[in-house]
């Protein structure tokens, strides 16, 4: 059974996606109220440190582990973070986790996989310098790398775009089945291509385009995981309903007639944004989609981060916040999966996690095999185990 450290881990969406077939001998969160989720829906087994991980060394992580996993905070790399990407207090993280990678190197206990995910906007922001500090830190290290863009809508009916970063040993042999001659969609997107073409040319020598599946059509789309008694929240009243409808720009409106004239019962996912006209004046906006997937799922940080879902049956509308439950279900867990009363920490565990079938993807189509072939290498040169 392959092991593996996660740090960031939240809720444990990355352990649920490995599945049972993998065993988590790690995990390290900073925030207490996800590591009561943690422990909720994983057991007190030890594994959970719960504190800064700038306090930790390599001497709190157990034994060799076969991947680590890091989905290190996203705030100075979003739109939202000013700028300060990887140089940022949140996101500047990366090099502490990676740092952890550098001692277990130098012990020899470097783990054969590491791979980092994290939003979109790590590719542009600082003009780019920030996808190349995390490419070349992957490759100073002893790592091949490839990187991907996976749509969780392509599993789930949530649009949640996330750049991911795979790294292998050196010394491991790749079989030709894993690596595409050149990038292809869906996982090789235009901007990833052109942050690709930017990397100095050591480090782009070092860049694979890992070859991925597509997977199947999704089993469900939005409609089908609204709940019709949700709890922790209700149903708005009719005025409610009525001026969520006049926050609407006429594009908008007409999206929402689009769906009554349909002929089938709709869901739409609302987020309020601040709009400027052209006059200069700053006004709010409700703005709708009904593709069949929710907007992306944000931390709650402010009343207009909280989604709210608008259905559409006929002439019949009605909206309400979307409910903890239906945010889980948007991220890949199951109904048994326990989450916090409170809504708002609900919100956040769901909101700030990864996306668990997409996990379950790369754990069947690229972390597993990786990990057979590393299992070949050490068979036939035994005691090669650290990266580089």
């Amino acid at each position: 059974m392959p092991s593996f450290y996660e740090f960031f881990a939240g809720g444990g969406m990355v352990r649920q996606g490995l599945g049972a077939g993998w065993d988590c001998t790690f995990a390290n969160d900073f925030d207490a109220k996800k590591g009561f989720s943690y422990q909720a829906n994983w057991g007190t087994g030890g594994e959970l440190n719960v504190g800064d991980i700038r306090n930790l060394t390599s001497g709190d992580l157990p034994g060799h582990a076969d991947m680590c996993w890091g989905s290190f905070p996203c705030q100075d790399l979003s739109l939202a973070g000013w700028g300060k990407g990887l140089a940022g207090e949140r996101s500047g993280t990366f090099h502490t986790f990676w740092a952890l990678i550098e001692q277990l190197k130098s012990e020899g206990r470097a783990p054969p996989v590491v791979a980092v995910e994290n939003v979109c906007g790590a590719l542009t922001s600082r003009g780019g310098a920030d996808f190349v500090r995390i490419c070349t830190t992957f490759a100073e290290a002893g790592y091949r790398f490839g990187a991907l863009v996976i749509n969780a809508d392509q599993f789930v009916p949530q649009s949640r775009p996330r750049l991911f970063v795979i790294g292998i040993a050196d010394s491991i042999t790749i079989s030709d089945e894993l690596i595409s001659p050149e990038p292809f969609a869906p996982f090789h997107t235009a901007p990833l291509r052109r942050a690709a073409m930017a990397l100095p040319e050591d480090v782009r020598a070092k860049m694979l385009w890992w070859n991925l599946p597509t997977p199947p059509r999704r089993p469900l789309d939005f409609v089908d995981i609204i709940e019709e008694r949700p709890k922790g929240v209700e149903w708005h009243s009719m005025d409610e309903t009525r001026a969520l409808l006049a926050k609407m720009s006429d594009v908008n409106l007409a999206k929402v007639t689009a769906a009554k004239r349909s002929g089938r019962r709709m869901v739409g996912g609302i987020y309020k944004r601040t709009r400027r006209l052209a006059d200069g004046t700053k006004v709010q906006r409700a703005e709708v989609r009904f593709d069949d997937v929710a907007g992306c799922l944000r931390t709650p940080s402010g009343g207009s981060s909280r989604q709210i879902i608008m259905v559409v049956d006929g002439r019949r509308i009605r909206s309400r916040l979307i409910s903890p439950r239906e945010t889980a279900r948007l991220m890949g867990l199951d109904d048994q999966y326990r989450l916090p009363k409170n809504y708002n920490d609900a919100y956040h565990l769901t909101g700030d996690g990864v996306a668990v079938p997409v996990v379950s993807h790369l754990a069947r189509y690229l972390f597993e095999p990786l990990l057979m072939m590393q299992q070949d290498n050490e068979q036939k040169k035994p005691g090669t185990r650290s990266a580089g």
